[in-house]
């Protein structure tokens, strides 16, 4: 009598779980074949416009404008490079809005620029995080 009370409990312990785990909603699962994140923007503007096309890197922090001519110097690049937009944004990732094939990255809301820079004929799409390293964007 004993083991059909115990077996009973279990049984009843079971078919609650059941139940629970079926009655608890989570987010919808996508569609075959459908990006549920394609609809979101890489990174969100912190104020409504870019801090603007100034030709001049005067909004930009000192030491990310050096670090970003620092990195044009060391990838050859020469030549006095325009700012066409430099703009305080606050990324999704530590992808910084430009992911790598293969990489993985910190997904936590991540405060840093997006500088755009155009030397002779070529663009560059520089990412800042919270520090001064620049990560140029290769799409």
């Amino acid at each position: 009598m004993r083991t059909s009370r115990s077996a009973a409990a279990v049984t009843l312990l079971w078919a609650a779980l059941m139940l629970a785990a079926c009655a608890t909603e989570g987010p919808a699962m996508p569609a075959p074949g459908e990006n549920p994140t394609s609809s979101r923007p890489p990174f969100r503007t912190a104020s409504p416009a870019p801090l603007g096309p100034t030709g001049s890197a005067a909004d930009l922090p000192p030491a990310k404008w050096d670090a970003l001519l620092a990195d044009l110097s060391a990838r050859g690049v020469t030549g006095e490079p325009d700012v066409v937009s430099a703009e305080r944004v606050q990324f999704s990732s530590g992808a910084l809005g430009c992911p790598a094939p293969g990489m993985s990255y910190t997904q936590a809301l991540v405060d840093g620029y997006r500088v755009v820079v155009r030397v002779d004929d070529r663009t560059f799409d520089y990412r800042f995080g919270t520090g001064d390293e620049p990560r140029l964007c290769e799409r």
